[in-house]
């Protein structure tokens, strides 16, 4: 009885120190795998086409659309309004492609692309950093106010708890122990897993669809996994996308790339605008993307300094 009791107690906690995180975009249900684009090209403001409440919930999942005006009567109808085209051009120059506020083939093919859960930080940092010979532009973003580890928190502790077993804790423990080493050889920060029984600042796993965090998963589809800012610590993989652990065939999507991504996030990095990044939201199956670009150590960097 005390056992049960000292595990209904733990879920609790668990929960309510997530609560104060919830993002206020709409996730993506299941059903809105971006397949469903392939049946808007072309669409384009003041036409009603049927599963534009879809794209609109795309929009909204990453930043581009906001979900909770109360003004706007249309955001749950196939309308094609003034805002949603107004938040696909948004997208269109976040992504350097043609900004039309038309949903054209180029933006679906980019749509289509499995990524990150988080919302797109579309302020990035665009100032340029002087030397002798050229200029570098910033790419790189920060999450709204900044948040960040205090200054004398320098080792991150870290474990492990799924909702659902998809890797053995054997094999990924060296792929994030490598993830983690990337980011420590660029800035001030060590990990190290915690003992058993000891507080962990940062908590990663799988988990499936719905799983308490108000950010809930699409099933296997677009969205590959997602991180909260400092210092909540939460790092989830989406359990039901096709996963590798060594080298990804080309429908597998690569842990440790995601890992050192999500990473990212965990240390105050938003989305990068710079597609060399590991930053950068998108990954597509099949690619290994494990080192950090240079736009990744200035934002680090910048963000601590």
């Amino acid at each position: 009885m005390a056992l049960k009791l000292s595990h209904v107690l733990a879920t609790l906690l668990f929960l309510l120190a997530m609560e104060p995180f919830a993002v206020q975009s709409r996730a993506l249900k299941p059903g809105d795998s971006p397949k469903f684009l392939e049946n808007l090209e072309g669409s384009y403001k003041g036409q009603t086409v049927k599963g534009l409440q879809q794209l609109k919930r795309y929009l909204s999942a990453f930043g581009y659309l906001n979900y909770n005006d109360p003004t706007n009567t249309n955001m749950l109808s196939d309308n094609f309004d003034e805002l949603l085209e107004s938040a696909l051009k948004a997208y269109q120059k976040n992504y350097n492609l043609k900004v039309t506020g038309i949903l054209d083939s180029d933006t679906i093919k980019e749509m289509m692309i499995k990524r990150c859960g988080n919302p797109d930080i579309i302020n990035h940092n665009t100032s340029k950093t002087k030397s002798s010979k050229f200029h570098t532009v910033a790419h790189y973003s920060f999450f709204q106010e900044m948040p960040r580890w205090p200054s004398d928190k320098t080792n991150l502790v870290y474990t492990f708890r799924s909702g659902v077993e998809v890797v053995s804790l054997e094999e990924l423990r060296p792929i994030i122990q490598r993830a983690f080493q990337r980011w420590a050889d660029v800035s001030k920060f060590t990990f190290q897993e915690a003992t058993e029984g000891a507080q962990a600042d940062i908590v990663i796993g799988f988990y499936s669809m719905e799983h308490g965090d108000s950010r809930p998963f699409d099933g296997p589809g677009n969205v590959l996994a997602h991180a909260f800012a400092p210092t909540n610590g939460m790092f989830h993989y989406d359990a039901d996308e096709n996963w590798s652990t060594t080298n990804p065939s080309t429908n597998q999507v690569d842990l440790e790339s995601v890992a050192v991504h999500e990473i990212g996030h965990l240390l105050g990095l938003g989305h990068s605008s710079d597609r060399n990044a590991i930053m950068f939201a998108e990954i597509p199956a099949g690619t290994v993307k494990r080192d950090l670009s240079q736009d990744d150590i200035n934002g680090i960097r910048a963000l601590y300094s």
